[in-house]
């Protein structure tokens, strides 16, 4: 079993990122859906992360007791899940992630598909949701993403227009005061891809 993360500054975000996906987890195909989380973290926050990892098949006691052991054992603020989101049969991290669920943030569900309905009417058919989990003297948010690379960075940092202009907020912009709420690290991001909002009272001098 892994040591629970310890942070190598007082603020570093503590993250979990999830793929879940029977084909890659049997190695049928490389991974995609942690190397874009990873990536579009390390470009987006002015602090590097400690990420952990986990690539997993689409089953839903599976995915649940991995989202314990980020959280309860290894102490993650952020778990971000990828893939298994649709309509399908085997499409089941929803369903995972609310058996682990403390509180329902239903808000980054229906940001994440006013997004993805600027790009394709299929959004409609996604299933993402947003939890807390709390534990005895820490708690973290559980968010679930699209599978696809593109598609997270676009849910994740939102749509800008030819100028920089923001369109579409993407839903990182909620997350730092989120985890401030839940008493976690003072988490800040660089504006040129996501700025992330807070009432003035929570700003840092």
């Amino acid at each position: 079993m892994q040591e629970r993360l310890v942070r190598r500054q007082p603020d570093q975000l503590l993250v979990g990122l999830v793929s879940v996906s029977d084909r890659a987890s049997s190695g049928a195909y490389q991974d995609q859906g942690i190397p874009a989380l990873q990536g579009w973290l390390e470009g987006a926050l002015t602090r590097a992360p400690q990420c952990v990892s986990r690539l997993i098949p689409d089953e839903p006691d599976r995915i649940s007791a991995t989202l314990v052991e980020l959280v309860d054992e290894l102490g993650c603020d952020l778990v971000l899940t990828t893939g298994g989101t649709g309509p399908a049969r085997r499409d089941v991290t929803p369903e995972a992630t609310l058996a682990v669920a403390t509180k329902e943030m239903p808000g980054f569900g229906e940001q994440m598909r006013q997004v993805s309905l600027k790009f394709v009417p299929t959004a409609i058919l996604s299933r993402q949701v947003a939890v807390i989990r709390e534990t005895e003297g820490h708690a973290a948010l559980i968010i679930n993403l699209p599978g696809q690379p593109k598609a997270i960075k676009e849910t994740l940092e939102g749509l800008r227009d030819e100028n920089g202009a923001v369109l579409v907020p993407g839903i990182f912009a909620a997350v730092p005061y989120c985890i401030d709420l839940i008493g976690g690290p003072y988490v800040e991001t660089r504006a040129e891809v996501c700025k992330a909002f807070r009432p003035k009272s929570a700003i840092r001098g």
